[in-house]
């Protein structure tokens, strides 16, 4: 490892302390495949988010390799040696296999631009370490350890960099994001991740090429924007999508919720109160990161902007943002080509953020209560949070009351599954003993009565056998 810098020798030699620990901790398996590439006449490295991850000492069982080796060749030498091997990656130069519980990922020295048009990197190969560094995204990404003599490589001064926790390009930034438009995005994603700071340099490079990022595919948006999300700092990177005008392309409803206050301050900052909403749907998580959960914060009030009016009598209103809301998350996700399943979910949540304010600080009856968990079925646990995290207010006073309101909302939810069973309401009676009641065969009244004693049973809770039979009775007669 490099001698300490004289700026900041004490962030170096901690950096350099958790390397050695980490380093040590995969040596075994990583020495194992060196020493095969050395007697094949090749070398190989410990590469990129490998390295970076070492020094910060959160290195897993992910390794990432480089290698003068083309893919072919690597085959010939990890096939006898590791667990599995697969291919998927070998068009772009990369070889995959697995070794003693090790994920291992071996890439061939290379470099990759798009043209103007292109949504898919040309892979070329390179001939040296330092040619395949320059071509990686951040210099925190482009450092390397050559093995299995276990030299430092960093030509680009990243482990600087990494000390000072920021974020620069090995090469100038226009180039770097000419190359790959996505590593704008990721620029945004591992200031998220890592807590780090973009150089000023690269922001503006963003901010002046942010159009360009139209060219790369929805896919790899898609996930560059989950990675954000589920990140520990997610604010800090959405900040940065928002500000350079990355966000009008990739997600252009949420830099719209920044609507200008009336003269009377009468509503609260759209934008800002939906990234408090996601630090503290956040805060509410139980078992480690919630994508559909965050996403439906985030987007929870991107119906305002459409539907803001100014009342005659001062007032600002939003009716119905909950639903035009909905629609276009589902748009927005669907473009993004989300799963059909989480643009369900995250839209059903959106839809219902609101449900929970329009039943008042009253009493919850029995039938609100029974069409509340109806309506969100599996979802109930997440719209408590989401509910629960909508409430920004610096009013104490009213925070508590709310707070204390879903209490009781979640208590009285409590109650009534004990008693009915809520969580698989369903009428009295099933389509078969409708038919055998009524005397019909299959048909549109089935599904109408079924609906009716559906209705029943939210409104008035479960009926006995004779009841209900009365009560279908009593509505195919009306039903002439």
């Amino acid at each position: 490892m490099p001698n300490a810098n004289e700026d900041n020798p004490s962030a170096l030699s901690q950096v350099q302390r958790r390397a050695v620990s980490e380093l040590l901790r995969v040596s075994p398996v990583a020495d194992d495949l060196a020493v095969r590439f050395e007697e094949a006449g090749f070398s190989l490295a410990l590469v990129g988010g490998s390295v970076r991850d070492a020094l910060l000492g959160r290195l897993g069982n992910d390794l990432d390799f480089t290698t003068d080796a083309r893919p072919e060749d690597v085959l010939k030498i990890v096939r006898p040696w590791a667990d599995a091997v697969w291919e998927v990656g070998i068009a772009f130069g990369t070889v995959g296999c697995q070794k003693d519980g090790y994920l291992i990922e071996v890439t061939t020295y290379r470099s990759e631009a798009y043209d103007r048009t292109s949504r898919k990197p040309e892979v070329s190969y390179g001939d040296s370490i330092e040619q395949d560094l320059v071509r990686r995204d951040f210099t925190v990404n482009a450092m390397a350890v050559a093995l299995p003599q276990k030299e430092f490589v960093d030509p680009y001064g990243g482990l600087e960099d990494l000390a000072a926790r920021v974020l620069r390009t090995p090469g100038t930034p226009e180039e770097s994001f000419s190359d790959d438009p996505l590593r704008m995005m990721r620029a945004a994603r591992f200031a998220a991740q890592l807590d780090f700071e973009v150089a000023p340099e690269v922001v503006t490079a963003m901010t002046d090429m942010s159009g360009r990022i139209e060219i790369v595919s929805a896919e790899r948006v898609r996930d560059e924007l989950n990675k954000l999300l589920l990140s520990a700092h997610p604010k800090k990177g959405l900040r940065l999508l928002v500000d350079t005008g990355l966000a009008d392309h990739v997600l252009p409803e949420l830099p719209a919720l920044r609507l200008e206050s009336d003269e009377h301050h009468r509503h609260k900052d759209v934008y800002e109160h939906s990234l408090i909403v996601l630090d503290q749907a956040i805060d509410l998580e139980e078992n480690g990161p919630d994508l559909v959960l965050r996403l439906a914060a985030l987007l929870h009030d991107i119906g305002k902007p459409r539907t803001r009016r100014f009342e005659s009598d001062g007032r600002v209103s939003f009716h119905h943002h909950e639903v035009v809301g909905a629609k276009m998350t589902k748009k927005r996700m669907s473009a993004l080509k989300y799963s059909n399943d989480m643009v369900k979910d995250v839209s059903q949540l959106v839809e219902l953020h609101l449900r929970f304010h329009g039943y008042g600080t009253g009493e919850w009856t029995d039938s609100a209560v029974r069409r509340y968990v109806r309506d969100a079925g599996p979802l109930l646990d997440r719209l408590h949070k989401l509910t629960r995290s909508d409430c920004t207010t610096r009013n104490k006073r009213k925070a508590n009351a709310l707070s204390r309101a879903y209490d009781g909302l979640e208590e009285r939810i409590a109650e009534l599954q004990q008693q009915e069973e809520l969580d698989s309401i369903r009428p009295d009676l099933d389509g078969n003993q409708i038919m055998e009641i009524l005397g019909v065969g299959p048909g549109p009244a089935i599904g109408q009565a079924y609906k009716h004693l559906l209705e029943l049973r939210l409104e008035n809770g479960p009926m006995d056998h004779e009841a209900a039979i009365a009560a279908l009775k009593e509505w195919w007669a009306a039903q002439g």
